[in-house]
């Protein structure tokens, strides 16, 4: 693709890599080129999942696109995240980070997913669609550190512990109703990389635990705590105080698992960015999710939900939503029975701690309607649990 000023936008190639590197550790991290790197060497990875923006030979501007699966209420839905985004200081803007976003979501389109989840700078990418949705788990002050526990033993991670972290993962992970599983190709990266370092726990010959903490030079951080076991939990946090050498020290909590260790929450909000570029298409995914949320009410009446710009119709049958139809804008969806939503919270609504009441007690442009029992049962607050490229 040609843009302005000579410069081209296209798939990255291997000849690429080592500008791609210098790019990223000039404007990011030191451990930016290794990730960038165990992501496009990958087998599941590619050279085709970056983008650059080329002066000539010269890379000004890059970001890549990683594979991700949400699962909502037991359904996967494919996803895309955008990551490892970074643009020459001599070239900024000129629009290239936004071209960059353009590329990034066609090929995700292409790849067939239905929505885009992300951590990013405060604001930035909210520019290109994206709205905050989902809650970070916040790094707290660890108040208390017990000992390490008889028989446990913690050790960095290989390949090898790949299965078993998974395995506590998702037996952590169930207890959330939307959760986002490490990609094969994110694992493998983890228990390579530098930036950060994935930790087991074992007792027994077993391993019982699982974590991350972010190296001690940029100040220990542990989080993605799973265990089997609870004296793991112990044993993770007694490690992450060695690791600190007698400093402070933060976790993150996702399922009250540290609570006891921890200081109390700052109030301050922390989010995950969400993309949803077609709420038709991701609703007709949707489908059996919602029918089995509407299995109370066995009506056939259509549920009508408008964005404004445009709206949706649920079709019924016996209560299964059974197609959903796509409609152009509605200004006074309340007339007809819909509720309404403003089209920059449909992410908070579909995935959020809220649901539509909570975001109609505070959002004057998102109403139920007058069958807003029907509309709080389709639309409930849900919990969730997303693990990412990179500890937020």
């Amino acid at each position: 693709m040609e843009l302005p000023g000579g410069l081209q936008l296209r798939a990255a190639r291997p000849d690429d890599l080592d500008q791609i590197g210098a790019l990223l550790a000039d404007r990011g991290d030191a451990a930016d080129p290794q990730d960038h790197r165990l992501v496009v060497e990958d087998p599941d990875g590619g050279f085709d999942a970056c983008g650059v923006v080329v002066h000539g030979d010269r890379v000004v501007s890059t970001a890549t696109l990683l594979d991700e699966t949400v699962v909502l209420a037991g359904l996967p839905i494919p996803a895309g995240q955008v990551e490892l985004v970074a643009t020459d200081r001599a070239y900024e803007g000129r629009g290239l980070v936004r071209a960059l976003m353009g590329w990034a979501h066609e090929r995700s389109a292409r790849r067939g997913h239905l929505m885009q989840v992300m951590i990013g700078i405060p604001y930035f990418y909210r520019q290109f669609g994206y709205q905050y949705a989902i809650p970070i788990p916040q790094g707290r002050a660890v108040r208390s550190v017990p000992a390490m526990p008889d028989g446990c033993t913690v050790r960095a991670a290989g390949p090898g512990d790949i299965a078993a972290m998974a395995r506590l993962q998702d037996a952590l992970q169930v207890r959330f109703d939307v959760r986002m599983p490490h990609s094969p190709v994110c694992w493998r990266a983890l228990v390579a990389r530098a930036g950060s370092t994935q930790l087991v726990v074992e007792r027994a010959g077993q391993v019982t635990g699982t974590g991350r903490v972010t190296p001690p030079e940029e100040g220990v951080v542990l989080g993605e705590v799973a265990v089997s076991r609870p004296e793991a939990v112990a044993a993770l946090l007694a490690h992450a105080a060695e690791l600190a050498g007698g400093k402070q020290f933060e976790a993150k909590d996702r399922a009250g698992l540290l609570t006891d260790h921890l200081a109390a929450p700052d109030p301050q909000a922390h989010d995950y960015y969400l993309r949803i570029p077609d709420v038709a298409a991701l609703l007709e995914h949707l489908r059996p999710v919602l029918s089995a949320r509407l299995a109370h009410d066995q009506g056939d009446d259509d549920v009508i939900v408008s964005f404004f710009r445009h709206h949706v119709r649920l079709r019924r049958a016996a209560g299964a939503v059974t197609e959903v139809v796509a409609g152009g804008p509605m200004q006074g969806p309340a007339s007809q029975g819909g509720a309404g939503v403003a089209p920059d919270l449909i992410g908070p609504l579909l995935f959020g701690p809220h649901g539509i009441a909570g975001l109609s007690a505070w959002h004057a442009d998102v109403y139920p309607g007058p069958n807003a029992e029907l509309m709080r049962a389709l639309f409930p607050p849900v919990t969730a649990d997303l693990l990412t490229f990179y500890l937020p």
